[in-house]
């Protein structure tokens, strides 16, 4: 018998003042012990999505369950059995990595002898024992994020919610967070719902994603899966302008073997069936439209064209709109 869904939200509907949709009927489910990634541009709907699953707001229409007990009749036991990490630092600066783990689980109810414990094993695993003892205020960055996540842990929680758990964070000090979360999530079964808009950190980590535009899923799958759907190559030519950019649309949009064409800033993400044969063509039309390539890339798909193909626009203008 397939297990009950960790997380699960269905036709989730929420609307600011100012008639602001956030979401437009957002469905989806995650399997327990799965890191499932929320992949989109800022503004998409991925924060609204945690809070409303972290019983902190509350959708106009639609249901949440997570672990089985719906979000929105019973609360207090949701917070129980979740962890959750916010994009601001929860944890108090004032105090130290040690005492606030030691809040934390106080505020969860923990005996004294099991809290000790698992402090210690968190400090150890996110790398924070040398500084267990220090304030907050004085840690890093990385190490600050890394605290979050403990904090969100001490209780063992059966869910974890990330809500862009990496962002400012340089690329070591988001590897190092990352090793120490995979860890975790294959020895204690821990379901992870991720929320990002870091395409390669969904490809690495997440196993399995769902990509969300204006508050809707456009695609849901395994990052592999979804990029082995789109057959053929990927070939991106940068044009250095938006003027030849827009002439250089147009031009390989003639070319009957190529199935779309996006611009990208001052860049085309064209879709075709064989990069390497159609090269030669596509650069002679660009050429023919009088207009300079300042550089060509031919590759496999990759998750941003999945989003693309979906989303109906490259990740970097959805981005660039959302800013």
């Amino acid at each position: 018998m397939k297990a009950a869904p960790a997380i699960e939200a269905i036709e989730l509907v929420k609307t600011y003042k100012g008639e602001v949709s956030a979401l437009a009927g957002l469905s989806f489910e995650v399997e327990p012990g799965t890191v499932f990634g929320l992949l989109g541009p800022n503004g998409a709907g991925k924060s609204t999505t945690v809070k409303i699953l972290t019983t902190l707001s509350a959708p106009d229409s639609g249901a949440a369950m997570v672990g089985g007990v719906d979000v929105a009749k019973h609360p207090e036991r949701v917070r129980r059995i979740i962890g959750a990490v916010a994009q601001e630092s929860g944890s108090i600066a004032a105090l130290t990595g040690r005492q606030n783990l030691r809040l934390q689980g106080d505020l969860q109810g923990m005996a004294p002898k099991e809290l000790t414990g698992r402090s210690e094993q968190l400090l150890d695993t996110f790398g924070l024992t040398d500084a267990a003892d220090r304030t907050a205020k004085t840690y890093s960055g990385g190490m600050r994020r890394r605290l979050d996540i403990a904090i969100a842990l001490v209780h063992q929680p059966e869910v974890l919610f990330l809500d862009e758990p990496t962002t400012g964070l340089d690329p070591e000090a988001r590897a190092d967070t990352w090793r120490a979360l995979t860890e975790l999530a294959a020895r204690q079964q821990l379901t992870i719902l991720l929320t990002t808009h870091y395409l390669e950190e969904a490809d690495q980590f997440a196993s399995r994603l769902a990509i969300i535009d204006w508050g809707q899923i456009v695609a849901q799958g395994a990052p592999d899966e979804l990029k082995a759907a789109l057959r053929g190559d990927s070939v991106v030519v940068e044009m250095g302008d938006r003027r030849g950019a827009g002439i250089g649309e147009r031009a390989l949009l003639q070319l009957t073997d190529v199935g779309s064409v996006a611009l990208d800033g001052t860049a085309l993400r064209a879709r075709v069936p064989d990069g390497a044969r159609l090269l030669p063509s596509m650069l002679a039309a660009l050429d023919g439209a009088g207009v300079q390539v300042e550089s060509v890339a031919v590759s496999r798909p990759s998750l941003d064209d999945v989003y693309l193909h979906f989303a109906g626009r490259s990740f970097h203008s959805a981005q660039e709109v959302a800013a």
